[in-house]
């Protein structure tokens, strides 16, 4: 029976959902799930026909895709974080991607007997692990929070630069294949660059100053800065030939790195874009790979892969670990750790396309390469990379820090107090001015929704495995709640009463949402802010057996609020109700407390000789 066209379509939608989910689900990369849809949907069922369906739109379509990845890509790459993330990662970029680069080009070459052309291509596209690919993994191992780092970052960091290395070996594998001499192809090489870098700079300072101004409404800030792109990248292949992943890679780095330019908005657009557009581009993509190619290949593939994992890596980490303090351990663990990403699958199908179009035969070999590269890559290291981390000892402790949803007054005294007892905290928070005070008294914080895809990639959640939400922004709290109980657990999640919770049922919190609420007695966000306001101070309090919970709330008259404990093994614990609470001798107590009256505080500050004085002097004489 014949399919309709729009229900394939559909179904590559629906397809791209599912697997989106059960990667959420799993705590495992997305695209080790769309890449297995697609293969599913093309070689095995034959449901999924790209060239039958697409006809010639099918390469336009994935080159303006590769363009928009490259481009969001090259929005995260600022110059400053690269030298703020320690030597290693400084390190790692240039000597891990040309130590990668060479091996895997010679493998493919002497192994595979490619040419040297496709052979390099493959050096550079197999350099790109990517966040996408390694944020989820690092959640789910939790290594130390030197080793997050190093990762989480080289791969924000080499996801634009492999991708730009790439973009450049191709144009001069084409540059050189329209010359007939030497310096014909330098021109054309030439070309190519100027073209790239030139348009490149001038649209991303052009758009940049659009947005920064506020020449055009903010809604559409997002769309137009995404159809601005396409048209630049479309105008720059049209002056020269395929210069235009040049152009927006370049275009993405000169605005990530323009002062003022509000960005993060248009990267949580990509969210969107990355289920309706790239979810379903490797589904296409995935189902144009044929069994037969990889099969080709034999065991020369299983050699290739192999050097790449077990040769390139470790050389890669231990020449860029020589002069830091990593031990032989923890170089271990980074050294099995790079599972390859959405830009390398997405830039080996639309250049291996490329080159057998202008006469590269071996460029065939491309895809499935690159195919069963991130395959054996992220479904390998995702299941070891736990147990070799355990095994090396370089893994987290439990997680007992707490996300904080809010940097308000309330939220910062709260984290403050759970700094002063070193545990790990991290704000978040949409208001700037909340922000820059959280930074101004140097607490860890996020700027931007804690539930978006790039709080996902950058926000640095380790030690953190509690969420507790001391927000006024009642939807934003949901939210949270929803997202955060699937992530850390339903008894990890805590939330204050809202306001409302009297009103009529239709304007009540979930039931689920609803089972994380009544923290710190019951008392809202907006008595909490009150109490604050009036002057109430957080204290640690050590109980004993000489100073005990019922006396600590008769020293303060009943109107201490009991925020946390810290039981007899150092755990701290947010408090729900002070009636049930029932805390042992040596327990801390970190208790919101009302400001002492000022003749109370006098008195305790004199020492007693002083009031004996005083008392001395001014009795009356007997």
């Amino acid at each position: 029976m014949a399919v309709s066209t729009t229900l394939i379509l559909a179904g590559i939608g629906v397809s791209s959902l599912v697997c989106q989910w059960l990667a959420w689900r799993v705590r495992m990369p997305a695209i080790l799930f769309l890449l297995a849809g697609g293969i599913l949907a093309g070689p095995v069922t034959g449901f999924l026909q790209p060239e039958a369906i697409f006809d010639d739109l099918l390469f336009p379509v994935i080159s303006l895709a590769v363009a928009i990845i490259l481009f969001e890509g090259s929005l995260t790459l600022r110059y400053e974080e690269i030298k703020g993330h320690g030597k290693m990662v400084r390190n790692l970029i240039p000597v891990g991607t040309i130590v990668t680069c060479i091996i895997g080009t010679l493998a493919a070459r002497w192994i595979l007997e490619v040419s040297w052309e496709v052979a390099l291509l493959f050096g550079a596209i197999s350099v790109v692990t990517g966040p996408t690919v390694i944020a989820p993994l690092l959640r789910a191992v939790r290594p130390t929070s030197k080793l997050a780092n190093i990762l989480t970052w080289e791969g924000i960091i080499i996801d634009p630069v492999g991708a730009l290395l790439a973009v450049l070996v191709f144009e001069g594998i084409v540059s050189w294949g329209q010359g007939n001499v030497f310096s014909h192809s330098l021109y054309i090489f030439g070309k190519t660059l100027l073209v790239g870098f030139a348009i490149g700079a001038a649209a991303g300072y052009l758009n940049g100053l659009v947005l920064r101004k506020h020449w055009i409404p903010q809604y559409l800030h997002n769309a137009g800065t995404l159809t601005f792109m396409l048209g630049v990248f479309a105008i720059s292949n049209e002056l020269a030939h395929e210069s235009g992943l040049l152009t927006v890679t370049v275009m993405g780095i000169w605005m990530a790195n323009m002062k003022q330019v509000p960005v993060d908005s248009i990267l949580e657009f990509k969210e969107s874009l990355s289920v309706l557009l790239i979810s379903a581009l490797f589904i296409i993509l995935a189902a144009r790979v044929e069994f037969a190619a990889i099969a080709e290949l034999g065991w020369g593939l299983v050699a290739v892969l192999a050097i790449l994992m077990l040769i390139a890596r470790p050389a890669s980490i231990f020449l860029s670990a020589i002069g830091t303090t990593l031990n032989w351990r923890e170089k271990l663990y980074l050294s099995w750790i790079a599972p390859r990403g959405i830009v390398a699958a997405a830039v080996s199908a639309l250049f291996a396309f490329q080159l057998e179009r202008i006469g590269y035969e071996s460029a065939g070999v491309l895809v499935p390469l690159v195919f069963m590269l991130i395959i054996t890559t992220v479904t390998l290291q995702s299941l070891t990379a736990r147990p070799v981390a355990k095994l090396l000892g370089v893994q987290e402790p439990p997680a007992h820090g707490f996300l904080i949803l809010g940097a308000n007054p309330v939220a910062r005294l709260v984290a403050q107090a759970l700094k002063k007892h070193d545990i790990p905290t991290m704000l978040t928070d949409t208001n700037w001015e909340n922000v820059r005070q959280a930074r101004m008294e140097n607490l860890p914080v996020y700027f931007g929704n804690p539930v978006s895809e790039h709080a996902a990639t950058h926000m640095d959640l380790t030690g953190i495995g509690n969420l507790l939400i001391l927000s006024p922004y009642k939807q934003m709290n949901s939210l949270a709640t929803y997202h955060f109980l699937d992530w850390f657990g339903d008894d990890s999640v805590f939330g204050l009463v809202e306001g409302d919770q009297d009103q009529r049922a239709r304007l009540q919190t979930a039931g689920k949402v609803q089972r994380t609420r009544g923290l710190f007695d019951g008392v809202s966000y907006a008595k909490l802010a009150s109490l604050v306001s009036q002057g109430y101070t957080v204290k640690t309090t050590q109980l004993s057996e000489e100073f005990s919970y019922q006396q600590f709330l008769n020293q303060y008259q009943n109107q201490a609020l009991v925020l946390f404990v810290r039981d007899s093994r150092d755990h701290i614990h947010p408090v729900k109700d002070m009636e049930t609470l029932e805390p042992g001798d040596n327990w801390v107590l970190i208790s919101l407390v009302p400001p002492q009256p000022q003749k109370e505080r006098r008195d305790r500050e004199e020492p007693a000789s002083e009031k004996g004085d005083k008392t001395a002097s001014g009795a009356a004489p007997a």
